[in-house]
């Protein structure tokens, strides 16, 4: 669509062009008419200039959706919350980092990355705020999405313009992630130069390149949760209905779900005369009822990202333990071993969408 549209727009400049040298050569012939054609086809050229410099619709509901959300004491209340807790968890972190270096620690070359994992019990650590924090920011700003404007009986006026539906959807959704990512990527550098001031220890390239996908799991992370409030304001009417629904998904996975495992576990819990690889089969089954939960995806990714010495997230057997030598995997290493828990983030999230994208595309959206 796009592309037809830059194509016309080229093939109108061309025609206004051709008409110039055109008028020009009736300029020569004839002065008088030359001038009043050539008049009339500078006019055709400013008002095409004029049309091709409009913005995309695409856009406009980006932009407009962008400053409505910076603009609101909803998000200005959320991004108090998140920084304080991410400041004080740096001074918990910045006052107990001389506790956490010790002498045979296969993670002493990655000094910097104690800032974000590090925690005296007090405050949790970054990592562990982030995990907490990130499922309410994507609900808090993904609840209202599209109820409101239904109930605010706006939805159709804006539908009434020549614009795509889609558009509505896909751009409330962008907007909201590029201020989620724009508030990670700040909160995080944040905290990351005043660690660099406080213990004057600048972070090594693969430090560095750890952190940044630490960030960009924790969009993800958020961009699920984002995505399944949206998929609860198309469904429902109320704004707090919606709300209410994915709070109650966010505690389901938080605390109940985990309890529910533990239940079902113990009770088909091997003997104490079971082989080794029976209970290494009892706990990777115990481990994928609990990679259900995107929490537990997150932290799992984030663990290994942030601290390479973790070395596999399952439970292994005697004789792959036997031999190793303990040691800090390199930044590809880490990668590869929490792909798995990356593509189930993704996959969930795509879903989410999906299904909201279906459910808003054969939504009624006249008002009764």
């Amino acid at each position: 669509m796009d592309l037809m549209i830059f194509t016309i727009a080229i093939s109108k400049e061309v025609m206004l062009m051709n008409n110039l040298k055109i008028q020009s050569i009736r300029f020569i012939a004839n002065p008088m008419e030359g001038i009043k054609s050539l008049f009339s086809s500078v006019g055709l050229f400013q008002q095409a200039k004029y049309e091709n410099s409009i913005l995309h619709p695409f856009r406009v509901i980006l932009n407009k959706e962008i400053a409505d959300h910076v603009r609101s004491w909803r998000f200005i209340i959320l991004i108090a919350i998140i920084g304080l807790t991410c400041l004080g968890s740096m001074y918990t972190a910045l006052t107990n980092i001389d506790k956490a270096v010790k002498p045979n620690d296969p993670e002493g070359a990655f000094f910097f990355l104690k800032l974000f994992t590090i925690s005296d019990g007090t405050l949790p650590s970054f990592m562990v705020f982030i995990s907490f924090l990130g499922p309410l920011l994507g609900i808090s700003l993904g609840f209202d999405a599209v109820n409101s404007e239904h109930n605010n009986r706006t939805i159709s006026r804006i539908l009434s313009q020549p614009i795509y539906r889609d558009y509505l959807l896909n751009a409330k959704f962008l907007a909201s992630l590029s201020v989620i990512s724009v508030m990670f990527f700040a909160l995080g550098f944040l905290v990351m130069g005043f660690g660099l001031i406080t213990i004057g220890i600048p972070p090594t390239v693969e430090e560095f390149l750890r952190f940044v996908f630490f960030i960009i799991l924790s969009i993800l992370y958020v961009a699920f949760w984002l995505n399944l409030s949206i998929l609860f304001s198309v469904q429902f009417r109320q704004p707090a209905t919606s709300a209410l629904a994915g709070i109650a998904v966010w505690l389901f996975f938080t605390i109940f779900y985990s309890m529910i495992v533990n239940l079902i576990t113990r009770a088909i819990a091997p003997s104490e005369l079971a082989s080794e690889y029976q209970i290494i089969g009892f706990e990777n089954f115990k481990l994928l009822l609990l990679r259900i939960m995107p929490n537990q995806l997150f932290n799992e990714a984030t663990t290994t990202i942030l601290m390479p010495s973790v070395r596999s997230i399952g439970p292994l057997a005697m004789e792959q333990v036997y031999g190793t030598i303990p040691g800090p995997l390199p930044l590809s290493q880490s990668l590869m071993l929490v792909w798995p828990q990356v593509t189930g983030l993704i996959a969930a999230t795509t879903i989410c969408f999906a299904i909201s994208y279906y459910m808003f595309m054969r939504k009624e959206i006249r008002s009764r």
